[in-house]
């Protein structure tokens, strides 16, 4: 049966992971990775981390499975941390899942058993992930015009264009913050139009919250996901643990599913757990155990929210760096776009060409599609990167 297998195409980032780290040059710069690095280009584990972890060593009495909706206090600390007190708790189901992308994963599977024939709307560009995990289901697709060349900014005629075609019941796969990725979100009126085309399509939104903390702040970051939640009557939210609090390597996320009332709630939360069950029974504990030790603990809390404002305004001061940089070099603002981008992840807007450049020249490394990760930069390598960008010509 195995020769009837065929080779699946190379993941174009892990494959840019590879040739890094078989460049021999000493001034190579890694950009393409999505994961937060600090200035000597580690991934560090937060202090309120390091903290609650120790505690769960000297308290944790079994290893025994959770429920299949994994640990109920893990659930309300995220759905307080997403949603606040956006609207009644018994209208909110709720599963822990093995990272972000377990919790997309299980949404489009979701979407699948509740309307097999809704289209996903899904923004162009996205998180190639979302583009793969949909293709695999067999999931009927279309994009939505999203990121404008010129500007380096929102299409929003575009998207708004776009989204007019939707059917009702139909799904939009939305960024909630930090959009991955191109750097550029709406502004909060334009959140306000795309609501009221949701509400008067009535099409159904899928969130995708995996950079809360990252962009402006913790509540306004969430703030366009509960702009959302408050306005209609189902949402889809996938959430992630990965950045804001540091634990990639431990999967942890969570799926949130708004009901229209609480009878359908009920049956969401019956839906959710079935899903688990099918994929991975029941879901992995320690990173989430270490989510609800944070939030549940104040002192815990406060320093995880310092730690993470700390690598927040770090991000933003590299953005604003890189911008001034790039101005001086050009003698034009058509960098400072990098300045107004939220997240770990800006678009530069150069040619497959100039990026090949800027390995070949420079051994500088991102994505094919000129994405690249802000948090890879530091301030030895961001004048290094400046002259880059201005030799490749881009």
């Amino acid at each position: 049966m195995f020769e009837n297998l065929t080779d699946q195409p190379a993941d174009k980032i892990l494959a840019l992971m590879s040739a890094y780290k078989a460049d021999p040059r000493d001034e190579k710069i890694d950009l393409g990775v999505g994961v937060y690095k600090d200035a000597s280009g580690r991934t560090p584990i937060m202090r309120a981390v390091k903290a609650a972890e120790a505690r769960l060593l000297q308290t944790e009495e079994t290893k025994s499975y959770t429920a299949l909706a994994g640990d109920p206090a893990f659930a309300d600390a995220m759905i307080d941390l997403v949603l606040a007190d956006t609207l009644p708790r018994d209208r909110v189901a709720a599963v822990a899942t093995p990272g972000g992308t377990g919790a997309v994963r299980q949404a489009f599977e979701m979407i699948g058993m509740a309307s097999p024939e809704a289209t996903i709307w899904v923004s162009d560009p996205t998180w190639p992930n979302h583009l793969s995990i949909l293709k695999h289901l067999d999931a009927k697709t279309r994009n939505y015009r999203y990121f404008d060349a010129e500007t380096r900014g929102l299409d929003m005629a575009g998207m708004m264009a776009d989204l007019s075609e939707a059917k009702p019941g139909d799904v939009v796969l939305l960024h909630g913050c930090c959009h991955n990725p191109t750097g550029a979100n709406p502004s909060p009126e334009q959140w306000d139009e795309i609501v009221a085309t949701l509400k008067a399509r009535h099409l159904v939104p899928m969130i995708d919250l995996a950079y809360q903390g990252f962009g402006d702040g913790l509540d306004a970051d969430a703030s366009a996901t509960r702009l959302i939640a408050g306005a209609l009557d189902e949402v889809i939210i996938a959430a992630s643990c990965s950045k804001n609090f540091g634990i990639y390597r431990e999967r942890t996320g969570i799926l949130i599913a708004i009901g229209r009332d609480v009878p359908q709630t009920r049956t969401l939360q019956g839906t959710l757990s079935y899903l688990n069950r099918q994929n991975y029974s029941f879901p992995p504990d320690h990173g989430a155990r270490i989510v609800s030790t944070i939030l549940g603990d104040a002192e815990l809390r406060a320093d995880w929210q310092a730690e993470l404002e700390e690598v927040r305004t770090g991000m933003l001061r590299l953005r604003e760096a890189l911008a001034s940089e790039l101005r001086q070099l050009s003698n034009s603002d058509r960098f400072d776009f990098l300045a107004q981008h939220r997240g770990m992840f800006s678009r530069l807007g150069a040619s497959p060409e100039q990026v090949a450049r800027l390995r070949d020249d420079h051994g500088i490394y991102m994505v094919g599609d000129s994405r690249m990760n802000i948090a890879g930069l530091n301030d030895r390598t961001i004048p290094i990167l400046a002259r880059a960008i201005i030799d490749a010509g881009v």
